[in-house]
């Protein structure tokens, strides 16, 4: 879905927070989306199942993994809470840097963001947060598309988000900004749909 709503009007976190609504929603830039209804079995599935690995990879450490809905904010600049315009809940994410954690959620870009690509959303992450989360500093990106049956690693080098890795989801996949990590492949694509 991704939507944008009221284009013409520029919304900042603090009316994000006063929306008196049950529909999720992400700003980017001010602009409001509207996000998907809850995703299908197989995207909840790839995305509980990084979570898990992470977790697993990291207990005991500094670096926390979350899992969607947590409400990450990104400043442009060191402008107040609620003036930021730029909030998203990315399906899977590590900070490392505990003093970005609030009781709001997560204050500052995450170390590492994985989206799951659905029909509905694939553009929007592609695109639009690719964008984004490099302007933002996000040390690393991954796309998984479950669908093509493929991962598409984005790493930033310089500020900038060079040519991106492309693998398949099978064997094991490791993370450059935590090389302790590694996400297993095999099981989980074994029991991912073969038809959409």
């Amino acid at each position: 879905m991704n939507l944008a709503i009221k284009k013409s009007d520029h919304f900042s976190y603090a009316d994000y927070v006063n929306w008196q609504t049950e529909q999720r929603y992400e700003l980017i830039d001010g602009e409001a989306f509207m996000m998907a209804p809850a995703p299908d079995l197989a995207h909840q599935d790839i995305a509980g199942e990084i979570y898990r690995q992470i977790a697993n990879s990291l207990e005991g450490k500094n670096c926390r993994p979350f899992i969607a809905p947590v409400d990450v904010r990104l400043p442009k600049h060191d402008e107040a809470d609620e003036r930021i315009d730029t909030v998203v809940q990315p399906d899977v994410f590590v900070v490392c840097d505990t003093a970005k954690l609030d009781r709001r959620g997560v204050l500052g870009p995450p170390d590492w963001i994985i989206e799951v690509l659905s029909p509905s959303t694939a553009g929007h992450d592609q695109i639009r947060k690719l964008s984004l989360y490099e302007r933002s500093g996000v040390k690393e990106y991954w796309l998984v598309h479950p669908i093509d049956r493929i991962l598409t690693v984005y790493r930033l080098c310089d500020g900038k988000y060079g040519k991106p890795e492309i693998f398949e989801l099978q064997g094991a996949t490791s993370s450059r900004s935590l090389p302790e990590v590694v996400i297993e492949w095999d099981e989980l694509a074994a029991r991912l749909p073969t038809e959409y």
